[in-house]
């Protein structure tokens, strides 16, 4: 049997932790420069709030029902995600990482009654961690992901829901629609409609045979899937990354080089980060800079560069995109958003030059260490490169942050008694 354990309106939720006076009342979550509704609350979702609904639009309706908002506060939901993560770990020894929000959990040799197990899940990460959450079981993940929708939707379930037999998940099955169904998108499922698939019980029935030669592999696992038998192992290790990009819309539109020149700096920082956390190499780097499709004369470009060497140099990155994106600037242009993309990477151990080409000196890896291993223990930010520059007036708006309530020694909470 397999869990399927969601965290219910993510960052919503992180955001009421330390705000239990939210708890109960509406509460939506922005995109980075406060743009776009990303998160909502169930009290927010009740009042007709849209997921990815621009804030400007949607201001005065939210102020107006006394909506509390907040900016992304994304270190804050990594260390509760991590939190959740840990605390789900004694459950079970075997456990996917899905998302920020999501971990499957193996309950392979036990023999438990499941929603007691699910209730019990449930009930610590509510007293350990305040985190609410849905607790789906089953036999495979699809129909883990199954139960889960049905422990949030159902109202009898009450948060956990165990689809531990045919009998119960064809009930459920026959009452969901087939783009429902995890890994069957709008586009699938239209396709799928032209067969006579409508619910995920129409899929379950169907010929996985016939439906693969009018799609691929996936449908067929898909289908086996849904009648209980498990097609999808678990993956204890997410998998290495093969393109790491880093992107993001400026704070105020930019004019001038050297400011693009800092925030692709930054980007660049935070791609080789990542890079190093996988024990990759980048072999070329993608830039790319634009302003914004809805003026007139819009300008876009980007570059491919490639590395001397097979890399993970903070540095070298930096002065090959610096170099790039002078390249794609134009002056006169007032610049929305630029990127960096590490599109050719290959594991570590691959790093040695050949004859003809001199690999990365040893101790650029252990300068990168040093460097990396101050961020993790002070905080990210702690050393960084001059060229981001101190006054960073190009950061993203932010202008409903919470505090960093768990990373930040002066944002701690104060406990009143």
């Amino acid at each position: 049997m397999l869990a399927l354990v969601d965290c219910n309106s993510c960052y919503a939720s992180c955001e009421q932790i330390f705000r239990p006076d939210l708890r109960g009342k509406p509460v939506v979550v922005l995109s980075n420069n406060d743009g776009f509704v990303v998160a909502r609350s169930k009290e927010a979702k009740s009042l007709g709030i849209g997921d990815l609904e621009p804030f400007f639009k949607i201001e005065h309706r939210l102020r107006l029902h006394q909506v509390a908002i907040f900016s992304s506060n994304y270190p804050l939901y990594g260390d509760i995600s991590h939190r959740v993560m840990t605390t789900l770990r004694q459950f079970s020894p075997e456990v996917e990482v899905y998302s920020i929000d999501e971990m499957f959990l193996e309950f392979q040799g036990l023999r438990k009654p499941w929603l007691d197990y699910g209730r019990q899940i449930r009930q610590t990460l509510w007293r350990d961690v305040r985190m609410p959450v849905g607790v789906g079981i089953a036999p495979s993940k699809t129909l883990a992901k199954l139960a889960n929708r049905a422990a949030k939707t159902l109202p009898g379930c009450e948060g956990v829901c165990a689809l531990d037999a045919p009998e119960k998940w064809q009930w459920f099955q026959r009452r969901t629609p087939v783009d429902k169904v995890w890994g069957i998108g709008r586009r699938l499922s239209r396709r799928l409609a032209g067969f006579g698939v409508e619910t995920a019980y129409d899929l379950a029935q169907a010929n996985p045979k016939v439906l693969r030669r009018y799609s691929n592999v996936n449908i067929e696992r898909t289908i086996e899937e849904l009648n209980g038998v498990p097609c999808i192992p678990l993956e204890e290790q997410p998998p290495v990354k093969k393109q790491i990009y880093c992107t993001r819309s400026f704070g105020t539109k930019l004019s001038e080089l050297q400011p693009i020149q800092q925030a692709v700096t930054l980007y660049a920082s935070r791609a080789a980060e990542k890079l190093r956390a996988q024990q990759s190499l980048v072999k070329a780097i993608h830039l790319f800079l634009h302003t914004s499709p809805h003026e007139p004369n819009y300008y876009s470009r980007s570059t491919i560069v490639q590395m001397p060497y097979p890399t993970d140099d903070t540095r070298l990155i930096v002065q090959l995109a610096k170099e790039a994106i002078a390249g794609l600037y134009r002056p006169g242009r007032h610049f929305m958003k630029a990127g960096i993309g590490l599109v050719e990477l290959v594991p570590g151990s691959l790093g040695q030059g050949d004859l003809f080409t001199s690999g990365q000196p040893a101790h650029i890896g252990r300068t990168m260490r040093v460097l990396d291993q101050v961020n993790q223990r002070f905080g990210r930010g702690t050393l960084f490169l001059g060229a981001e520059g101190v006054q960073k007036k190009w950061k993203m708006r932010q202008a409903y942050t919470s505090p960093a309530y768990t990373t930040r020694w002066g944002d701690l909470p104060e406990v009143v008694t």
